[in-house]
């Protein structure tokens, strides 16, 4: 497996991951917790935890740690799922950046929306400094995290022009937005007045929600702009359209 092809499923799985098993240690001592992390933009973790939770304390003691998430298994065997492990400092998200980042976790867990408020709550980020992914039985590739980030530019590039692809998606593009999420997606269509709604986007892909539903498209190729992001939508398009007449 070549590092292109690695660092686009090890994205993927991270972006649509919505559980994973952070790893933490104090004194020598390894600690596993089930955490609810989003992916950021620029693809760094984001974790929503409880300073009273132990490995909130154990970040706090010592930043170094690992997070494991895993895609569905192709088989019986719980080895032939994909899954990923990465590696990186973990800090409390500064509080002029909370705010974005703290509504871009909440829109990957919206549920979460009952505790949201709690004072022992803080955002925590890691930022990936290196990867290993197992694509399943006997398929490994190790990645720096130089090799799997995406690039700065796009992200910022996307980010800036993410409320206007969303605005206009929604309305302008609502028949769209329903087919990628149902005939691609595989999500189930709209059984009252309430469809499918794009969410976010990033340079991966883009979050649609129904109520406290959540799917995910995964774009082919990483969008390096606005226009990539529409060729992207574009061509969704067109293949949920295709699947419809099959």
């Amino acid at each position: 497996m070549d590092k292109v092809e690695a660092a686009r499923q090890v994205r993927a799985l991270l972006r649509g991951a919505r559980q994973g098993v952070l790893a933490t240690q104090r004194d020598g001592q390894p600690y596993a917790a089930l955490v609810t992390p989003a992916m950021a933009p620029d693809l760094s973790v984001l974790l929503w935890l409880s300073r009273l939770s132990e490995h909130a304390r154990q970040l706090a003691a010592e930043p170094r740690c690992a997070l494991m998430v895993q895609g569905e298994a192709t088989g019986e065997n719980p080895q032939t799922a994909p899954r990923v492990t990465v590696t990186g400092l973990a800090a409390p998200v500064e509080e002029g950046e909370e705010g974005a980042l703290k509504a871009w976790w909440l829109a990957h867990h919206p549920y979460a929306e009952a505790y949201a408020g709690f004072g022992d709550f803080s955002l925590w980020r890691i930022l990936p400094q290196a990867a290993q992914l197992v694509g399943g039985f006997a398929a490994a590739a190790r990645l720096k995290g130089s090799e799997l980030r995406p690039d700065p530019g796009a992200v910022a590039a996307v980010a800036a022009a993410a409320p206007a692809i969303i605005a206009h998606m929604n309305d302008d593009h609502v028949e769209a937005v329903e087919i990628i999420a149902t005939r691609l997606l595989g999500q189930a269509p709209a059984a009252g007045a309430e469809g499918w709604r794009m969410l976010a986007v990033d340079v991966d892909g883009c979050l649609f929600s129904r109520g406290a539903e959540r799917c995910r498209l995964d774009f082919a190729a990483p969008a390096a702009d606005a226009s990539g992001v529409r060729q992207a939508l574009v061509a969704a398009a067109r293949a949920a359209r295709a699947a419809g007449e099959d």
